[in-house]
């Protein structure tokens, strides 16, 4: 008697015959979001051929629905709790539970993609990425992320109007008679960072103000760097009135270094933030800030994962959410001007 003992056909021989990846083959089997008809097709090709349907069965059997939502964060802070609370209300009366995952001190760049790829099928049928290192992510799963990342949009994304409210922050500053801004940027790998220092730059330019580089501090959006770039600005041979950082812990730190010192908030110095998380208010004093819907995006970005799990099709696939000004006690017009007054 003569045994077939030829190697049983495995989806990386599928992925291998159709040319795509894993993950578009198990996308493809499954009959997931994500994959045209003409891969899907080419895929089933490659799996009529190489005989994997009974491989197939088992793939489907580990990638039934598990009811479960994951929502991956880089770290578990201010932000995103409050997108978590946004999401938990959205998910309120769903079948779907959730699981918040941080797998960020892994390595740096791409750990969404190794924890997606860790988690789906077998942990949560959908994903939220919050402030996410890369957008480059294939999965068998539908995924939105929250507060993108500045390469290509090839996910759905929600985002607030930073480059706006960055404008409403230092036409703020100006129009208390601030002439000399300084700016603690955030994550250049983040839209909101690089369009928080465009509208910086824009408001300036608006009002006649020079932009001058060494104004300009890199904070990272984390508050050891924030506290840094606070320090280098205070030590500058003429150093600004007014600072505007480009999230609220940032611009606490700049607080905190400016306390440090004896400098006077908002006496000797202004500062602004962008968020509105809840430290803000508990500050003393209380931060001026811009403030962006951050329960509403981590509801929006729920709303539309759970259309795309539904495989319903989105109105938009770019949602960008308005912001607007809050005017608390970090800010207020320049020593020199009020004196004069």
């Amino acid at each position: 008697m003569v045994c077939d003992v030829s190697p049983r056909p495995t989806i990386r021989d599928v992925a291998v015959a159709a040319g795509v990846s894993v993950a578009s083959v198990s996308k493809a089997v499954n009959g997931r979001y994500g994959v045209s008809p003409e891969m899907t097709e080419r895929v089933m090709a490659a799996v009529r051929d190489l005989g994997y349907e009974s491989s197939l069965v088992a793939s489907s059997m580990r990638s039934r629905r598990t009811g479960v939502i994951g929502v991956l964060v880089a770290d578990f802070e201010p932000f995103s709790a409050e997108i978590l609370k946004g999401v938990g209300r959205a998910v309120s009366g769903t079948a779907y539970d959730l699981l918040a995952y941080s797998g960020s001190h892994q390595d740096g760049t791409g750990w969404e993609r190794r924890s997606i790829s860790r988690l789906s099928g077998t942990l949560i049928d959908g994903a939220i990425m919050v402030t996410p290192t890369t957008l480059a992510v294939e999965a068998g799963i539908p995924v939105v992320a929250v507060d993108p990342h500045a390469g290509r949009a090839d996910l759905p994304t929600v985002e607030s109007d930073s480059f706006a409210g960055a404008q409403q922050a230092v036409r703020h500053l100006i129009d208390l008679g601030h002439r000399r801004i300084g700016f603690v940027a955030g994550r250049p790998d983040l839209r909101s960072a690089t369009a928080r220092e465009r509208g910086y730059r824009a408001a300036l330019v608006s009002a006649g103000i020079s932009v001058d580089p060494a104004l300009i501090a890199a904070g990272q959006y984390e508050v050891a760097a924030a506290r840094r770039a606070a320090e280098h600005l205070l030590d500058l041979p003429h150093p600004p009135t007014a600072v505007f950082a480009a999230n609220d812990l940032s611009a606490l730190a700049v607080v905190a270094a400016a306390q440090g010192r004896g400098v006077r908030v908002p006496d000797d110095l202004s500062i602004i933030g962008f968020d509105d998380i809840p430290e803000a208010t508990r500050a003393t004093p209380q931060l001026t800030t811009v403030r962006q819907p951050i329960q509403q995006l981590g509801e929006t970005a729920t709303r539309m994962l759970l259309a795309l799990m539904n495989d319903e099709q989105l109105d938009q696939t770019q949602v960008l959410l308005p912001t607007r000004l809050i005017a608390r006690d970090t800010t207020a017009a320049p020593e020199r001007a009020r004196s004069a007054t």
